[in-house]
């Protein structure tokens, strides 16, 4: 080979080794959200999620003009390599985005140049997504899969107690049933276990246990599964804690005597509860 080639080939393997030396890795802590892949030639530069947050999307240019989202959150900041031969335009970043959003089965909510709000409902969930790009090639995502949060706090049983002689009634949350029946869930032993401490701490106490639904399903329905919901709490008394039975009732408000608005997911959790009123 020779001498002029060997150094030519000499420079071209030093270009490609600086080439892939250069190549920017994802930040170690952060991954690509299942919904989208990234652009080709960028990389995470940081990211962000929470178990549950909140995120006002825009609808709008209008001051206020916004959607209030609460769920998990997810915020990825994309950066392009910087040995690319060109960066992505803003529009093509918004392009990719729009054609990927249509091919989930998802809306474009509201676009201009360089914000864009999507929404996304997919396995029976919904996402709501915020892209802002850049000139320079950077694009970032906001991404919050609503839902309502988990109740984390039950209340114990002197909360109970003090409710109840203050008003004659207290809600429990922390009680779980499967979606439109009335099995108890295992997670709603500690509150179930409060009620019991309740009523062995005051053995002359008799009370109705009360189910409530939201305003999902007929009415009918809401009401047959509220008054099966309060039945199984009843028998989960009897049975688990030896409760007698002659000191409980069970009935059903089914959708009728909301705590929240029922137009929201957060309203709606409140409002599928049990209820102890006093008899």
């Amino acid at each position: 080979m020779k001498k002029g080639s060997i150094v030519l080939m000499s420079v071209l393997f030093l270009l490609l080794a600086l080439s892939v030396a250069a190549e920017q890795k994802d930040d170690p802590k952060c991954k690509d959200h299942p919904l989208f892949t990234k652009m080709p030639g960028s990389w995470i530069y940081n990211c962000k999620q929470s178990p549950f947050d909140a995120y006002e999307f825009a609808l709008g240019k209008e001051k206020g003009k916004t959607e209030h989202v609460e769920g998990q959150l997810w915020k990825i900041s994309y950066y392009p390599q910087a040995n690319l031969p060109s960066k992505p335009s803003e529009l093509q970043i918004q392009r990719n985005f729009e054609n990927a959003v249509t091919k989930l089965g998802g809306t474009v909510v509201w676009s201009e140049k360089s914000r864009n709000t999507y929404k996304i409902t997919k396995d029976g969930k919904e996402f709501w997504v915020e892209l802002l790009t850049e000139f320079t090639g950077k694009y970032f995502l906001t991404i919050v899969q609503k839902e309502g949060m988990a109740q984390d706090i039950v209340a114990n049983a002197e909360t109970l107690a003090s409710d109840i002689r203050a008003t004659g009634h207290s809600s429990v949350y922390g009680i779980y049933f499967d979606t439109g029946k009335s099995t108890i869930k295992s997670e709603s032993a500690q509150a179930i276990g409060e009620i019991a401490k309740l009523l062995k701490a005051d053995p002359g106490l008799k009370l109705y246990v009360v189910g409530h639904t939201d305003s999902v399903g007929g009415v009918e329905s809401n009401i047959r599964l509220s008054q099966e919901r309060g039945e199984s709490v009843l028998q989960a008394l009897v049975r688990e804690h030896g409760i007698a039975a002659g000191r409980l009732r069970s009935f059903g408000c089914g959708l009728f005597a909301p705590m929240a608005s029922n137009d929201t997911e957060e309203g709606r959790a409140k409002n599928r509860r049990v209820e102890l009123v006093k008899q």
